[in-house]
């Protein structure tokens, strides 16, 4: 028999309920964890808040092991809200990668007992030039907290893992921490969506944020009141929106000529008609800093099937067009 097929057996053996009072027993641990690191937060945390709102460079990660894996979850975090931050493995950094760091960054190293070997050449450095040094640990008098100008303290509380000591509670308690000053440095920098969009182009929180002058097409069809139907029919069948907007003199949007305007109006003198015989009054539009969600709604509605949208400014005048396939492909669903 196989180790895999002896592991299947064994583990069909265990009792549900006894793997069920495991797994709430680690969440409970945890929970105790981080309600005392809530308790324990004081103005030491604010003042790291104040270091890092004001640093001119970048804020520089580090730890060995799960305290590694830690470092580069807060530091992609903190990238992605504002705070120019990367992860340097220690080890790397005694080979050279400390010539990364600059007199304008800071470094908070991750180390629950504080006594991490690999990051000693770190900490010396940061003490000879001068660089500020943030210790996340929970190891009050070890050697990394002596040598930090700011200290994060996390509860020495027990880890999940039990006699194994595995890191559990310690690695979600530093997480947790990271967070915290994540967020707390976005309201510290007035840190808003649209400055999250920026850093976020791709994928579904970038669309999420993307707004109508963002995907819309300023090369609208757009015909003025008087135009031809015949002359219209040319203008939509070459733009390739099944659309045409009609304007007024004063270049309002007052109307939309869809399909389904052209299907209702079919008869032997439509290309002799006027194109606001035939238009659809007041269409719905929006505008031009609506987020393109917004524009996907107002499209898909109730029983709405509008396959473009025209953007338009607070003059109603249209500033371009949006597709229901230009929202699709952004990924917004």
């Amino acid at each position: 028999m196989s180790d895999t097929d002896r592991l299947v057996r064994q583990t069909a053996r265990l009792d549900t309920g006894r793997l069920l009072e495991a797994m709430r027993r680690t969440l409970k641990i945890e929970r105790d964890g981080l309600q005392q690191l809530e308790a324990s937060l004081d103005e030491s945390a604010v003042a790291v808040v104040s270091v890092l709102a004001t640093l001119k460079g970048r804020l520089i990660c580090a730890g060995v092991g799960k305290s590694g894996h830690v470092a580069r979850k807060i530091a992609a975090t903190l990238a992605s809200t504002g705070t120019p931050a990367q992860y340097v493995h220690p080890s790397e950094a005694s080979h050279g990668d400390l010539g990364m760091i600059t007199a304008g960054d800071a470094v908070l190293a991750l180390s629950k007992s504080g006594e991490t070997r690999e990051l000693g050449d770190l900490t010396a450095y940061c003490r000879r030039f001068g660089v500020p040094l943030i210790a996340l640990t929970a190891g009050r008098d070890s050697a990394l907290a002596k040598a930090a100008d700011h200290v994060l303290l996390i509860p020495n509380a027990p880890e999940a893992a039990g006699e194994t000591r595995a890191p559990t509670t310690s690695t979600t308690l530093m997480m947790a921490y990271g967070d915290a000053l994540a967020v707390a440095l976005i309201e510290a920098r007035g840190f808003t969506a649209a400055d999250f969009a920026t850093f976020h182009p791709g994928g579904t929180l970038g669309a999420a944020f993307l707004k109508a002058r963002d995907l819309m097409h300023t090369d609208a069809p757009l015909a003025s009141e008087g135009t031809l139907m015949a002359e219209a029919l040319i203008t939509i069948s070459a733009k390739g929106f099944g659309c045409i907007g009609v304007t007024s003199p004063a270049g309002a949007l007052n109307g939309i000529i869809t399909d389904g305007d052209l299907r209702r109006h079919m008869a032997a003198d439509l290309t002799a008609r006027t194109v606001e015989s035939v238009m659809t009054p007041s269409p719905i539009t929006i505008g031009p800093d609506a987020l393109a969600a917004d524009a996907l709604r107002q499209m898909t509605a109730g029983e709405r099937k509008i396959l473009a949208l025209f953007v338009c400014d607070e003059a109603s005048k249209p500033l371009g067009i949006l597709h229901i396939h230009d929202l699709l492909r952004a990924g917004l669903s």
